[in-house]
């Protein structure tokens, strides 16, 4: 491997950065719906092996973001499915939103590599800055933590590990099982063997791991039916079309059974939410004894929100919940009440321009089904939100509308969150999609019962049980953080002593 590192270092910068970009889209079939854990990971050990020859925190920033640029080009493909629902208006904006956005999200994995060269570290530098750069964007003008790389273990029984780690715990132990790899491959040292064999004795673990149940409960596990109407989103709000989506999910509703919770997707009603609305008492006759719960838009003066409604078999409206992580750009403009303040009304959402924001995460009772946190689309890509509800719940509850997803990648990267979020608290996930993936997951991360994409139908399925509160339910990214402090200040001392 010398020999061939002292080549590429030869290469020129343009044939650097292509390979580079290549390499990030190895590392993006990783995610769903490849799941090529086993070509993601070797690119990984490639980009690190690819750092290790570059000479400055320029040249280390631009391998960065190229394959920053491949990856998340491959894995944010989808992002132009929205601007395909009406071509002839906004078709024109997908390649610069899809290069806009893969560039955007590139600039983190380039900063991971700038600041890990200025730092003067090694590749073990890079693992940790890497990490942390993923960690940023997380949280950073609220976060988008799509396609984390630990996502790459979705379909291995490392998934379990989350739910000690956390997601980004996992892609900490992923680099540095990268960057041990790589310099087993450089060195040979029987050191570095060590490493490798101390993480790759980790990984299996997650075969063997197993989330400490709850005392066993003899009362009948409860039945929910999952309701998929398979709205397109060109018809979705089509009046011609309005009743006919609206009717299928009444009947899918009535259908037989007897299920004690009925769950319908994100907006699946299509008027305006009230306490009084005649639609209310429609719903409630379709599902004879058991509450539903919808997704419906809802106005309060000029203010707008995105909420989860459940009514009960009376047709009474016993809770809402607003979503309160909306989508920047696509639900909201962010600094509109800034805007607002400026005189510019017509950004702000207190204006009526897009939805205004819920109070936060709240938990929903349901008397015998339990406390459910009910989450809203885009709401499950953040570990940290479900992680921040006010006590822990006994299920997670995701409606939402993947039609804006298309039908290639984005659904099933999504489902693939929504596993994660599951294990990393131990708790079942029921998922109810307009177009699918709709799933009923259980608390080790495994799709019990699904509803497959761009089919209609509905699913009664057991809620399964949920396990003991996880370690990461309780330390959060908080563990994550303190160790990424602590290995970046040692390395940071050892780099000034060695200076002197």
């Amino acid at each position: 491997m010398p020999k061939l590192l002292a080549r590429v270092s030869a290469w020129s910068s343009r044939v650097q950065l292509l390979f580079a970009l290549l390499m990030g889209v190895f590392a993006g079939l990783g995610q769903a719906p490849w799941n090529l854990w086993w070509l993601a990971l070797p690119a990984l050990v490639v980009l690190v092996a690819l750092y290790s020859v570059t000479e400055g925190a320029k040249q280390a920033a631009l391998i960065g973001w190229s394959a920053g640029l491949g990856y998340f080009g491959l894995v944010l493909f989808w992002i132009v499915e929205p601007f395909l629902v009406d071509v002839a208006r906004h078709g024109w904006m997908a390649p610069f939103a899809l290069v806009g956005l893969a560039g955007g999200m590139a600039l983190f994995w380039g900063l991971a590599f700038a600041l890990a060269r200025r730092m003067g570290g090694g590749t073990v530098t890079l693992a940790l800055t890497w990490t942390a750069t993923e960690l940023l964007r997380s949280y950073v003008l609220t976060g988008f933590p799509w396609g984390l790389l630990s996502y790459i273990w979705t379909e291995t029984p490392v998934l379990q590990l989350a739910a000690v780690f956390g997601p980004h715990g996992l892609t900490l132990l992923t680099l540095l099982f990268a960057e041990s790899v790589h310099r087993v491959l450089l060195k040979q040292t029987p050191r570095n063997f060590g490493s490798v064999l101390l993480l790759g004795i980790l990984y299996p673990l997650g075969a063997f791991y197993e989330p400490g149940a709850l005392e066993p409960n003899d009362e009948p596990r409860p039945v929910v039916r999952l309701i998929q109407p398979n709205a397109p989103q060109h018809q979705k709000w089509d009046p011609e079309m309005i009743p006919v989506f609206f009717r299928r999910q009444l009947d899918f509703t009535a259908a037989e059974g007897n299920p004690n919770l009925i769950i319908w997707p994100e907006t699946a009603v299509p008027y305006a939410l009230t306490a009084d609305s005649p639609v209310l008492p429609l719903i409630s006759d379709a599902a004879g004894e058991a509450q539903v719960v919808f997704g419906a838009q809802r106005r309060d003066g000029d203010r707008g929100f995105n909420s989860l409604a459940v009514v009960d078999s009376t047709g009474f409206l016993q809770a809402v919940y607003d979503k309160h992580h909306l989508v920047p750009f696509g639900e909201y403009v962010p600094g509109g009440s800034v805007a607002a303040n400026m005189g510019l009304v017509g950004f702000a959402a207190q204006n009526g321009f897009g939805f205004s924001p819920g109070p936060g995460p709240v938990l929903l009772d349901l008397g015998p089904l339990g406390r459910v946190l009910p989450l809203i689309c885009y709401e499950v890509i953040f570990p940290q939100d479900v992680n921040a509800a006010p006590e822990r719940p006994d299920w997670l509850l995701q409606i939402t509308n993947d039609a804006w997803f298309g039908k290639v990648t984005g659904p099933y990267q999504h489902l693939a969150q929504a596993r994660f979020r599951a294990v990393e608290q131990g708790l079942p996930m029921v998922r109810v999609a307009n177009t699918g993936v709709s799933a009923v997951i259980d608390a080790t991360g495994q799709v019990v019962e699904s509803l497959p994409l761009g089919q209609a139908g509905y699913l009664d399925a057991v809620l399964p049980n949920a396990a003991r509160a996880t370690f990461y339910s309780k330390t959060g990214d908080s563990l994550v953080v303190l160790l990424l402090i602590v290995f970046l200040a040692v390395l940071m001392i050892a780099r000034f002593r060695n200076s002197d």
